[in-house]
């Protein structure tokens, strides 16, 4: 029996200091690797073979070397030493780049070829408020720029130390819960807590916080793993459970903020009619009116025994997203895990979990719900019993209504283990020159397909590429639509290119600039354009009042100050 040929896919951790180490998602000792079947779809449609996958490109295993000096002078690098304690500020060259470089597809790419652009002059690690308020004042004294890494998973390019300075890394000590408040059904925490330690100790409140029920923060974003609360307020962040909890946007109550014109908290109140509110303003701000330090979020009751899961196919896509709009409108509740997949994600995504070829499918095939038409609808009820029970059953008459046939709630058990496991895949197809990215927009039910449809011609145009979509965002008026694309090259300035023809087919067809990735320095040049020029005007005028001396995020991010719309371009 002739052995079947499997590529190798690394086991390999990232050797220290090396870039691998860097541009590696998540957790060094954590991979996933395509599945025989996605493999064999991926060399059906990139027409490859075997021999194709027995050479890799370059892997970025090299160690961090570049030369790029720093511009602080010793005396700063000094005074700053002596506010947070010498090991706490870094100057070396690794420092310098591993907390100057997000997760961006871009970033990586540079990374492999030992592209250096920009990075911060000196790494600091504050360890409470007190740190962060003298940082933030010496550095406005000196006119020092300031930015701040969470949990490193910016897709946005909003790390990026584009007037070098001053990168603050607040994960690193400022990580920890404040206060349980069971009566207000509230936990405030330092803005570098990921998402990880927060919703443990909130799933074992009883034991830790001494309550009378258990929690959860009900936000959980791919990038959960490594991400912080700060920074999911401030790129307007939304997690996979949101059509039930709300986004980011929502969950935040009241915050500290450390900005160049002083320190403030902003009221925790249910509700105030006290004219516009500074909390809102704040959120979304991508760090360029100051430094979010502390948070107080909702939390809600931790009930994983009342979970309900489901699962439907649709025979097109119209028909699913009619029985998602119903669902959405139908005021008897929202699902939490709420996601439903267009025709090509649904025909991928079933390779991916294992579903294509089973007994499962043939099912699906035989009552008419045919490869490359049907359309996977995934989801979970959560909260108490009768509530995800009804939640479920109004589910179910409603997709039924829209031709959708029940297939249990297998599909959703089976994506739930790898949940945030799918980005893993990216440093597998990287190593074969494959590349795979993302963008997402928010749309109007009204305007839904006609943004959908633009997007994925723009994408196919191009031969040799997959686009897969999904919706996973639900409102009453409208949801999100998440593109995933899958293309073969080895000019980065022909992705780029790519990607920004993706950013404006979105613009022009309707859709939002962005629903939930924030807009960093990525979308900035489309910024104006999209808000219009009396909106932006409002953002700058509040920039310029808590940072006059734009020492803040300085250098594009938000688009506020955006001097060079192709930086991104190797020239």
């Amino acid at each position: 029996m002739v052995k079947k040929f499997i590529p190798d896919w690394t086991e390999k951790a990232p050797e220290p200091y090396s870039y691998r180490s860097i541009f590696k998602w998540g957790n060094p000792e954590t991979f996933k690797h395509p599945n025989p079947k996605l493999y064999q779809e991926l060399k059906q449609i990139f027409q490859l073979d075997d021999s194709y996958f027995q050479h890799k490109t370059n892997e970025g295993r090299q160690q961090v070397q570049y030369k790029k000096p720093v511009n602080l002078t010793q005396n700063q690098i000094k005074a700053l030493a002596e506010i947070v304690g010498y090991d706490n500020v870094s100057t070396n060259e690794y420092d310098r780049l591993k907390f100057a470089t997000g997760k961006t597809l871009e970033e990586a790419l540079k990374l492999r070829k030992g592209i250096i652009e920009r990075v911060a002059d000196c790494v600091v690690h504050p360890r409470n408020v007190e740190d962060v308020q003298k940082i933030v004042a010496y550095c406005n004294k000196h006119k020092i720029p300031i930015y701040v890494y969470g949990g490193g998973s910016s897709v946005n390019f909003g790390l990026r130390p584009a007037k070098g300075g001053v990168t603050l890394v607040l994960s690193t000590h400022m990580n920890k819960i404040l206060n349980v408040n069971e009566t207000n059904q509230t936990v405030t925490v330092q803005a570098g807590i990921l998402g990880p330690a927060l919703e443990e100790a909130l799933n074992n409140a009883q034991k830790l916080f001494g309550t009378k029920y258990n929690y959860t923060c009900g936000h959980f974003p791919q990038s959960f793993e490594y991400s912080s609360v700060g920074g999911w307020i401030v790129t307007l962040g939304s997690g996979q459970s949101s059509s039930y909890y709300g986004d980011a946007y929502d969950l935040v109550i009241s915050m500290k903020w450390v900005t160049p014109v002083g320190t403030f908290t902003t009221k925790d109140y249910a509700a105030t009619a006290t004219g516009p509110k500074v909390n809102d303003i704040m959120k979304g701000c991508e760090g360029t009116f100051g430094v979010l330090v502390e948070v107080t979020w909702k939390i809600f009751r931790y009930m994983p025994e009342n979970r309900k899961r489901f699962g439907f196919i649709f025979k097109t896509f119209v028909d699913a997203i009619n029985a998602s709009r119903e669902i959405s409108q139908g005021e008897f509740g929202m699902p939490a895990v709420f996601r439903i997949s267009d025709e090509e994600e649904t025909h991928i995504g079933l390779k991916l979990y294992g579903i294509d070829g089973t007994v499962l499918d043939k099912f699906m095939q035989l009552r008419g719900y045919k490869p490359m038409q049907r359309c996977l609808f995934i989801g979970s009820a959560e909260g108490e019993k009768h509530f995800t029970k009804n939640i479920k059953k109004q589910v179910k008459k409603i997709c039924k209504k829209h031709g959708g046939m029940y297939i249990t709630g297998l599909p959703t058990r089976m994506w739930e283990p790898g949940r945030y496991k799918d980005p893993y895949l990216r440093e597998d197809l990287n190593d074969y020159g494959i590349l795979i990215d993302t963008l997402e927009t928010s749309v109007k039910w009204d305007n839904l397909h006609h943004v959908h449809k633009a997007v994925r011609q723009f994408i196919k145009s191009r031969p040799q590429t997959v686009c897969m979509t999904h919706a996973s965002h639900f409102y009453s008026h409208g949801t999100n639509l998440y593109f995933i694309y899958i293309m073969k090259t080895d000019d980065i300035n022909e992705y780029i290119q790519f990607q920004d023809g993706i950013i404006d087919t979105i613009a022009k067809s309707g859709g939002s600039l962005s629903h939930h990735h924030g807009v960093g320095r990525m979308l900035a040049p489309w910024m104006e354009e999209h808000i219009g020029k009396e909106q932006m005007a409002v953002l700058r005028a509040i920039k310029k009042h808590f940072d006059p001396n734009n020492i803040m995020n300085p250098g594009g991010q938000l688009g506020l100050d955006l001097k060079d719309k192709n930086w991104r371009k190797i020239k």
